[in-house]
């Protein structure tokens, strides 16, 4: 990371599938610190569940204190619309929370079709994608700060 302060990343997770939303947090985390910005216990929100986390984002975004806020969540389709609804409110709440707090809210959020699918892609390996929202979190915030840093110069 080239950044001589790492920036502050806030996690929020559904508590709702926990069997693969604790992988996706477990990838995320590691990637970050990986990369020099490990998240403090206090900045890893729970929240209960996929159509939940645009506001809990929005709100972390809101308090100035983090550069970004990774989202994490898992909905698998069911035999209803339900489905349908949590994945299309929490996609736009997300992105509409970060366009309108100017602050990187990465997607997270599993959308399968089965079980299986959730699963193998909240695994401990290359291919976890809580790893690959922090990964975008935290690049799309170092862009920002160097974009601004130079708007300042």
């Amino acid at each position: 990371m080239t950044d001589p302060v790492p920036p502050r990343i806030a996690i929020v997770v559904s508590q709702f599938n926990p069997e693969v939303t604790d992988g996706l947090l477990k990838g995320a985390l590691d990637h970050l610190a990986a990369q020099g910005a490990p998240v403090a216990a206090p900045d890893i929100i729970a929240a209960p569940g996929a159509y939940e986390l645009p506001l809990i984002a929005q709100t972390l975004a809101r308090t100035g204190r983090y550069a970004g806020v990774v989202c994490l969540g898992c909905v698998i389709k069911g035999e209803t619309a339900h489905f349908e609804f949590i994945s299309l409110g929490a996609s736009l709440g997300l992105m509409a929370a970060g366009l309108q707090t100017e602050t990187p809210v990465s997607f997270g959020v599993l959308t399968t079709y089965t079980d299986e699918q959730a699963v193998a892609r909240s695994r401990d390996d290359a291919e976890n994608k809580g790893r690959e929202a922090a990964n975008a979190c935290l690049s799309t915030a170092q862009t920002l700060r160097r974009i601004r840093a130079d708007a300042l110069a």
